[in-house]
């Protein structure tokens, strides 16, 4: 059996703007630390109105920001308690 040990919530809120989609992203983690990340979409003029194509990018690329702090914060624990350096794989 698995027990779930922590949930995360991430929190991501999108706003448009003619051919611009933001997205902004927010994870607390369960040592209240916070992270915030953003992102953005830029729709061509000749592409057509799809405003869930746009969140989709925007929110992906946050969600991107957002796994790089998470790894920055992870290796940077890894060095503090093993005193050497460790490299995230960003993937």
């Amino acid at each position: 059996m698995m027990n779930t040990l922590v949930g995360w919530h991430v929190d991501m809120e999108f706003q448009e703007d003619g051919d611009r989609t933001r997205a902004a992203a927010m994870v607390r983690l369960s040592d209240g630390s916070e992270f915030r990340a953003h992102g953005t979409a830029h729709r061509h003029p000749s592409d057509p109105e799809q405003l869930r194509v746009g969140e989709e990018i925007a929110g992906a690329r946050a969600l991107m920001d957002l796994a790089s702090q998470l790894l920055q914060k992870a290796h940077a624990e890894i060095d503090e308690v093993s005193g050497r350096t460790s490299y995230p794989i960003n993937r």
